[in-house]
């Protein structure tokens, strides 16, 4: 049999009728949170004039790639629990892995991309517009979206050859690599030490753009003479500094703690946060902890007040 002619199961995370319940609102809530939240962020950069500068403009890009990230999949299980339907094609089932990973690895780029540009605005204020400007940003973003790509080719490619005979249950709530090459009747060697290299090389290249762009930061914001100087250089990283965080941690968790692969139950649960929490949160995060954004919010909720007054 042909693979375009196969079909999956996705067996979610549990049968338990009542736990999907409440499975399906958490989820439900977290989607519609994260969705709101990352639109909230695309349409406040888009009309408030002082949210205009580059790091608004990664921002708007980065609740994209998030929208886009847990639309990816969070949809479709949802569709699942609410109808019993766990069929899905196997051409519906690569095109999932593909945004999946499509997302998931040019969001690790932009995040270096996000670090650099804070690194231009603490090291280097006086130059910040000209070297930080519209064209370098959208340079930036196109390079973001074609790495992402090109990591992803090689593994792809090794995955669309792989053959599936015997199961085609895959233990998991969405297409995802490592339940594919479990069920697979192929030799999966290859396919396997390649995702590893291109997980460890997206981790190790952006990892350091992090780490050497917050190590400079870091460097310059002692050398401020005052504390409120301080206070406000670190005020301004922090937000990106979680969402570094939650990132880097859990995909080091999934791809470089080998019990994780064992542990499918802990893996699918982890994979879910990731869909389901980070998104939602890191619209909070950069709202919270930025005055502008909130001015911005503020004013927006006055202006369409003042309109549905008139």
């Amino acid at each position: 049999m042909k693979n375009g002619n196969i079909t999956f199961i996705l067996l979610g995370l549990t049968d338990d009728p009542e736990l999907q319940v409440l499975i399906f609102i958490f989820l439900f809530l977290t989607y519609t949170l994260s969705v709101t939240g990352n639109l909230t962020i695309i349409t406040l950069s888009l009309v408030d004039p002082h949210l205009k500068t580059s790091m608004y403009f990664f921002l708007k890009n980065f609740s994209f790639l998030e929208i886009s990230f847990t639309s990816s999949c969070i949809p479709r299980y949802l569709y699942s629990i609410a109808t019993g339907d766990k069929v899905i094609t196997y051409n519906a089932c690569v095109i999932q892995v593909f945004f999946i990973d499509l997302c998931g690895v040019t969001e690790f780029f932009l995040l270096a991309a996000m670090s650099y540009d804070r690194y231009v605005a603490i090291c280097k204020p006086l130059h910040y517009v000209t070297i930080m400007s519209s064209r370098v940003c959208r340079i930036l973003i196109i390079s973001c979206w074609m790495a992402g790509l090109c990591i992803i080719i090689p593994p792809l490619s090794l995955g669309l050859n792989l053959k599936f005979c015997d199961s085609n249950m895959i233990d998991h709530f969405g297409c995802d690599a490592f339940p594919l090459v479990k069920i697979s009747c192929s030799d999966t060697w290859v396919m396997e030490q390649t995702v590893i290299i291109c997980a460890v090389l997206t981790l190790n290249i952006t990892l350091t753009c992090v780490v050497l762009s917050y190590a400079y930061i870091i460097k310059t914001i002692f050398r401020f003479p005052s504390v409120q100087q301080r206070k406000k250089a670190f005020s301004t990283c922090s937000s990106h500094m979680a969402v570094v965080s939650i990132t880097y941690g859990t995909c080091i968790f999934i791809y470089m703690n080998p019990t994780a692969k064992e542990e499918v139950t802990i893996n699918k649960v982890v994979s879910l946060l990731i869909f389901s929490i980070s998104p939602t949160l890191n619209p909070f995060i950069y709202t919270l902890r930025n005055n502008q954004v909130k001015k911005a919010f503020q004013d927006s909720i006055k202006r369409i007040a003042l309109l549905l007054t008139k």
